[in-house]
């Protein structure tokens, strides 16, 4: 491409980005979404390598439920901190300048990586307790190696953490393009020991490939966060009113956090007494449905909640109705089609991506069947993310906390009743269900808010 062309495609671009809020968050979303693309499709190919030499057999069962644990700690306290820090670090660095934002993020990666690490060594030490509940239907040799693979895991907790920090720090600065592509480093790293070290690792070669992932993640974030004059070694200068201000928050983002990725479980667990390679039937089920569902919940999460922040702050109560309803329109009109097409191609998909090695026919037919009905959610992930983000930028986490809970619960009766009449594939409808319940109970209370605090009327 000539010099001149690119600096007319770079004009258009800033252009295409500058001025009005949502112009800002279409630029954000866009980089973000780029990023993640590229992660999640050296993700897909780690998966089709992964079918190729596990298929759905016991290894890759024991790896999933060995997963089961780390990642939903890592959901539930990594994953909950990032929403809880965002609006409190923005408002501390606009109104009480570099220094005091500095403190805050030191004092917050303190608290977080104590409460990581105690729960990293509880993890491991209570597994006895729990692993056999998780794997019920599993052999007692299945079992051991469940628990060996969990040992290996569980560094990522800490690791995510400090992810999870660092990058929020760097999206509050609108650094949004780093963020979306340092996870490629765990899909690269699996996909180099499994061909460099597939018959000596095993299975062991996906646990190994996740920590290793990390550490490179947590350097290139590093760097990054240097150069942008941030401090990275953590120092404790106690706990001010900023920090408890997100400690606050965190409560019940945790408390909510927690009772929404115990569906995670519920559904893993579920899969687990049901016949042998129903755990891994159904997290192949999930990829393709996933990566429209995070290509857009990764891009909206991670750009709009800066800006609702920001417009939460200066009470721009028009501004923020006005985005909720653009994105939420332009959103349908893209997913619907995509999950349409996804629901009617589903076992050419499947047999496309994954069908060969050890993963047969038969294993095409049923994950295609779990997939179609995953692909139901697709439409309201994004929307549903948008109001998830403006609820979290009021600090009115305690309504997320709730919708959680009656999540829990209502995912807890359509798995039991959906495998009864579909197997496996009836926990996949659970899930679809249980989104579009989310989805309208927090939109109601979004929009009761906006009608509190706007002084234009409803409509």
């Amino acid at each position: 491409m000539k010099s001149w062309q690119l600096h007319n495609l770079l004009d258009y671009w800033k252009k295409l980005t500058s001025g009005s809020v949502n112009r800002q968050i279409l630029g954000a979303a866009i980089t973000v979404a780029f990023g993640t693309a590229l992660v999640k499709v050296v993700a897909v190919v780690r998966e089709i390598i992964i079918a190729w030499k596990f298929g759905t057999g016991d290894e890759l069962d024991a790896f999933l439920i060995a997963l089961l644990v780390p990642e939903f700690i890592i959901n539930v306290v990594a994953g909950s901190f990032n929403a809880a820090l965002i609006p409190t670090y923005i408002r501390v660095r606009e109104e009480e300048g570099a220094k005091a934002a500095q403190r805050l993020f030191s004092g917050a990666t303190v608290w977080s990586l104590g409460l990581l690490g105690i729960t990293t060594i509880l993890i491991v030490a209570s597994a006895p307790l729990y692993l056999p509940h998780l794997a019920s239907g599993f052999s007692a040799e299945k079992v051991n190696l469940t628990f060996k693979l969990l040992c290996v895991i569980s560094p990522i907790v800490m690791l995510t953490g400090i992810v999870t920090i660092w990058s929020a720090v760097l999206n509050a600065g609108e650094r949004f393009a780093l963020t979306a592509l340092s996870p490629v480093m765990t899909p690269v790293i699996t996909i180099i020991l499994l061909f460099l070290g597939g018959k000596f690792w095993g299975v062991f070669a996906l646990a190994v490939g996740l920590v290793g992932g990390a550490v490179l993640e947590i350097t290139l974030l590093g760097i990054a966060l240097r150069r942008q004059r941030v401090f990275l070694l953590p120092r404790w200068y106690g706990f001010d009113n900023n920090l408890r201000q997100v400690a606050n928050q965190y409560a019940p983002m945790i408390a909510g956090g927690f009772l929404m990725c115990s569906t995670g479980i519920v559904d893993q667990a579920m899969a687990a007494t049901l016949l042998p390679g129903s755990v891994a039937a159904l997290n192949y089920g999930n990829r393709l449905s996933a990566f429209p569902i995070t290509l857009m919940t990764q891009a909206l999460s991670t750009a709009v909640i800066p800006y609702f922040s920001t417009m939460v702050a200066r009470e721009d109560w028009v501004g923020v109705r006005h985005t909720l309803k653009h994105y939420m329109k332009s959103i349908f009109a893209v997913t619907l089609p995509i999950a349409l097409l996804i629901i009617l191609f589903s076992g050419t998909i499947v047999q496309i991506l994954f069908q060969r090695g050890l993963f047969t026919a038969n294993d095409t037919q049923l994950v295609a069947t779990i997939q179609a009905f995953n692909a139901l959610q697709i439409p309201l992930r994004g929307p549903g993310i948008l109001v998830v983000r403006f609820i979290s930028a009021t600090r009115s986490n305690q309504i997320l906390m709730w919708g959680s809970g009656f999540n829990l619960m209502i995912n807890i009766a359509l798995d039991y009743l959906f495998i009864q009449w579909l197997g496996v594939a009836g926990i996949a409808l659970s899930t679809s269900c249980v989104y579009m319940f989310s989805f309208f109970f927090l939109l109601f209370f979004a929009i009761k808010k906006i009608n509190q605090k706007s002084i234009i009327p409803n409509g």
